[in-house]
């Protein structure tokens, strides 16, 4: 008994944005979004750099299944780095635990009745043990199944191309309708990164009441953040992130300790650089760590004070 504390290519183009929106606004249905707006103001010209989206679909083809009547792991797919989960019991309150050799424990919820998601492999390479539990009552839970799994990823910048439980996006997701109109002045993924940057912090703001009462479990909705233009530290990094690997950046989305605080963020894979631990600003010389809430509710030389050189940060999880 196991105790848990609480805790396909798609293509947008800038001018049938636009001529749409013109087309609707004139026939009196539905004005351009703010973000939408925001994000066509961005555009000075087009770049060198292909900023068709690319969202890559997680698939549970089923030809390798673990499982039993109560819970199944499809690792089909698992050379991706990612591996679908489906809870086929009556429990309303159900858990996924994945530990991977560097002995880190994931634990997510599952929504069960049937309903596949796909989660991460987020330790990389190696033995997987995996776990489905069931809520007997309180913060009592029992296994439903466990399994050991042997993941060869074989490319490791992959799991942070794909959606997943807190990175979910798929072609009709509008902020990565959003991230093709930032990314299309771009020459480099570089600049991709720091446009999408400036476009959040100037266009997204911390929400410090829903940060006072956000629950275990909270999930971000990417959409409604552009929505809302308001969010928690997650919700930055989930937006952030959606539309970094839609434009085919490898990102994570990490979560850890910023200070004494529980905080979210996130870092991006540059060919030819490797993983730039924390978002960026770049000068044309040099690298700097940039975390987007700070940098959105922070003066800069409170933001550099507080950054330096990453020591602030003390990484948790990656997904």
């Amino acid at each position: 008994m196991l105790h848990l504390k609480p805790a396909r290519k798609c293509i947008s183009l800038l001018a049938t944005l636009l001529l749409g929106a013109s087309c609707i606004t004139s026939c009196g249905e539905k004005k351009p979004t703010p973000a939408e707006e925001a994000a066509a103001a961005l555009i000075q010209g087009v770049g060198s750099r292909d900023a068709t989206p690319v969202c890559l679909v997680p698939t549970a083809p089923g030809t390798e299944v673990l499982g039993n009547d109560l819970a199944t792991i499809d690792i089909s797919n698992i050379s991706e780095g990612y591996i679908v989960v489906s809870y086929k019991g009556d429990c309303e309150k159900v858990k996924l635990q994945i530990t991977g050799e560097n002995g880190v424990t994931y634990t997510f919820n599952c929504k069960g009745h049937g309903e596949e998601e796909v989660f991460p492999l987020s330790s990389g390479s190696g033995e997987y043990m995996v776990a489905v539990y069931e809520n007997i009552e309180g913060s009592q839970y029992a296994a439903a199944f466990t399994t050991p799994v042997t993941a060869q990823i074989e490319d490791p910048t992959r799991p942070y191309l794909y959606p997943n439980q807190y990175v979910k996006f798929d072609e009709n997701t509008r902020a990565v309708a959003v991230g093709v109109e930032v990314a299309s002045p771009c020459s480099s993924d570089l600049e991709v990164v720091s446009n999408v940057y400036n476009y959040l912090i100037s266009n997204i703001t911390y929400d410090s009441e829903e940060a006072e009462s956000v629950q275990s479990g909270y999930i971000p909705d990417v959409d409604e953040v552009l929505d809302r233009r308001t969010g928690i530290c997650l919700d930055y990094a989930a937006l952030m992130a959606t539309m970094l690997r839609s434009q085919r950046i490898p990102t994570r989305l990490e979560v850890g300790y910023a200070g004494i605080a529980y905080h979210a963020w996130v870092s991006t894979y540059i060919e030819d650089v490797g993983w730039v631990n924390g978002i960026v600003e770049f000068d044309g010389q040099n690298w700097e760590l940039m975390d987007p809430t700070f940098a959105a509710n922070s003066t800069e030389n409170d933001l550099k004070s507080f950054i330096g050189s990453g020591d602030n940060y003390e990484l948790k999880y990656s997904y």
